[in-house]
């Protein structure tokens, strides 16, 4: 008897050194990650999620940043192939004039100049884009590249893949390249038609298994198809039916894509071969061997600067950009977008115009497919109410569009929504408009927007106490996300 006491007292006492060096290890491991956290460039309400979630409920908190806690990647911007050019110096331009500030800051922060020579054309519907991405498919004589976040197991997803295979058959090189979270339900069989007729498919960033060359957090949100190194098509728009066929679908979201032709798309062609090469760890030098033969000539008057923006790039451009864009505005801002969850720096910017006396104008879903951050957005579109500004509430459907024009002179459009994820988490692309008729053509497209939109009610309600703890919740969380 007593020997089995002895032995049961020694276990307990072995299992309280092993509950003690795991509490020692899970402070130590905590204690670095925090550390690693206030050296990274984050928004403060990321850091201060982060934080309290490695601090409270540690082991909960720190596997999922071990996870998904990844922003920026030293080692994959420097393995990762440049993003600029080789462009004729013939359809290079200085920086403009009337924006030479804001071009500015995009280049110093890591983004291409601007480039002249470009054609571009909104396109408002999904039928349109479906039908602009068809003919470009059908039309193409070399090359086609497609990154997108969502490949939707629908008639669209697969009209787009036996698309794509004919042309890969037919000896066009074909290259898709998908989102390993967005497109984790795509399972291979069905885009096997595409890959059997010869084409190439990509996964970027797998979920596992986890290693330093990956995580989890870092998602391609790029949204782009290039067609022979010199015609694109950029946007918001997945591949899937919510957002874009051949027919109209009564639940199909309200978005925006733009056709860009020239230079321009020669520039999103680059970022394409960096992803692609970097997720299928191919050398980029047979992908500019395959379009060194394809000119890239002038197609029109545009003046266009890509911007992309990630893990991949040593600074933020496109978030850089756009608080220039705001800080240099003098009548005007106009911000389209399905999420507003900004950082504190864009939401007291545009505080300070508003108060200043510029039209600040936020048009949203009056509600989006994401709940949360319908609350977390209130707290956001209260303070910028108070301080003058107007938020305008899309009514028809769901509105997945991201633009911003500034003063009917500058315009931006592309991937990223006005989040914290989008602006300092995910791989996005932008593209920022220089010249002016291009820029009213948004304006209008933002005018016939607006149409099916309602105020925001001038005077501001007050909280109430459970939809207050939702919304501090949802702002807490909403950093994560």
């Amino acid at each position: 008897m007593r020997a089995d006491l002895r032995e049961y007292y020694s276990r307990l006492l072995a299992n309280g050194y092993v509950a003690h060096l795991l509490m020692i290890s899970g402070f130590v491991l905590a204690f670095f990650l925090i550390a690693r956290l206030m050296s990274e460039k984050r928004a403060p309400a990321n850091t201060f999620a982060w934080c309290l979630a490695i601090l409270f409920i540690p082991y909960l908190g720190v596997p999922l940043f071990l996870l998904f806690g990844g922003r920026k990647l030293r080692k994959m911007a420097e393995r990762k192939s440049p993003l600029l050019p080789m462009l004729p110096q013939a359809l290079r331009r200085p920086t403009p004039h009337a924006n030479g500030a804001v071009a500015h800051t995009v280049m110093a922060a890591g983004g291409c100049p601007p480039v002249t020579g470009n054609r571009m054309k909104l396109l408002a519907t999904g039928e349109e884009e479906y039908a602009a991405l068809e003919k470009h498919i059908r039309e193409a004589k070399h090359s086609i590249h497609i990154t997108t976040f969502i490949l939707g197991r629908d008639d669209t997803g697969r009209r787009i893949v036996q698309l794509l295979a004919k042309r890969a058959r037919e000896g066009v090189k074909v290259r898709l390249l998908l989102d390993a979270l967005g497109c984790l339900t795509t399972r291979a069989a069905f885009v096997n038609p595409l890959r059997l007729a010869g084409g190439e498919i990509g996964r970027f960033m797998p979920m596992l298994p986890i290693s330093s060359r990956r995580s989890a957090n870092l998602r391609n949100h790029r949204k782009v198809a290039i067609f022979d190194h010199c015609t694109a098509i950029i946007g918001g728009r997945n591949l899937a039916r919510e957002y874009m066929g051949p027919t109209r679908f009564k639940k199909r979201w309200r978005d925006l894509g733009v056709l860009v032709e020239g230079p321009a798309a020669a520039l999103l062609n680059e970022i394409f071969i960096a992803d692609w090469c970097f997720a299928t760890r191919q050398s980029d030098e047979v992908l500019h061997a395959e379009l060194s033969a394809q000119a890239v000539e002038s197609r029109g008057s545009a003046e266009l600067q890509v911007v992309a923006s990630g893990p991949d790039v040593r600074g933020d451009p496109l978030y850089e950009g756009i608080i220039a864009m705001i800080q240099e505005a003098e009548k005007s801002i106009w911000i389209v977008t399905p999420y507003f969850i900004p950082d504190e720096v864009l939401l007291r910017s545009l505080m300070v115009k508003a108060r200043a006396g510029r039209e600040v104008t936020l048009v949203l879903p009056a509600r989006s497919n994401h709940p949360v951050t319908d609350y977390a957005r209130r707290h956001y579109t209260r303070e910028l109410r108070r301080a003058g500004g107007r938020v305008l509430l899309y009514q028809a459907a769901m509105m997945h569009s991201k633009a911003m024009v500034v003063d009917d002179r500058i315009g931006l459009f592309g991937s990223a929504n006005f989040d914290l994820r989008s602006l300092f988490v995910n791989f996005e692309v932008g593209v920022v408009v220089h010249s002016v008729p291009e820029v009213l053509a948004m304006r209008a497209w933002i005018d016939e927007l607006t149409a099916h939109c309602l105020e925001a009610p001038s005077r501001v309600p007050p909280r109430r106490l459970l939809t207050g703890l939702a919304e501090d919740l949802s702002r807490l969380l909403a950093p994560l996300l």
